[in-house]
């Protein structure tokens, strides 16, 4: 029985169904950390750039991809670590940034700060402190519902 190869298309939806291990509402292609796929022979070929060089969850995240490649029958996976160019909040894709703000995180604003709370909308808004739950998120509060959120910082 001779198998065929899965589409890059099709290999794109499935990575695309692969949650980020920190903020498991969006996925890694939503993130952007996923570069490019293709097929070298009968070897697939997975680039991925990490949110930043020391990112803790990088070993997670190689993992989650090969074991749901491997869970469609895909044995024989490199993946490529690529980190330049770096990565940026420019790659999350318009629907991670929605799922971000549906989930309570405020997605990344080139304004350095986030618009409004994710929760009740309102633009009154303040910086807690620099750091987060993770090192890309930046603690803030609503000043109207009184509600803490985590902000996704522009990188």
């Amino acid at each position: 029985m001779v198998m065929t190869k899965p589409s890059i298309d099709q290999v794109w939806e499935w990575l695309d169904a692969v949650p980020d291990p920190e903020i498991p509402v969006i996925s890694l292609v939503d993130l952007g950390i996923i570069r490019g796929v293709a097929w070298l022979n009968d070897v697939l070929e997975v680039t991925v750039t990490p949110t930043y060089s020391g990112c803790p969850a990088t070993r997670i995240i190689n993992l989650d991809i090969e074991t749901a490649l491997n869970d469609h029958g895909i044995k024989k996976v490199i993946l490529k670590r690529q980190l330049s160019p770096a990565w940026t909040t420019d790659w999350l894709s318009e629907k991670g940034k929605t799922k971000l703000e549906d989930y309570g995180i405020a997605p990344p604003q080139t304004a350095g700060g986030p618009s409004q709370c994710p929760r009740c909308k309102s633009a009154q808004v303040e910086k807690i402190s620099q750091f987060g739950s993770t090192p890309c998120k930046a603690q803030w509060r609503c000043t109207d519902c009184l509600e803490p959120f985590d902000y996704f910082k522009c990188i």
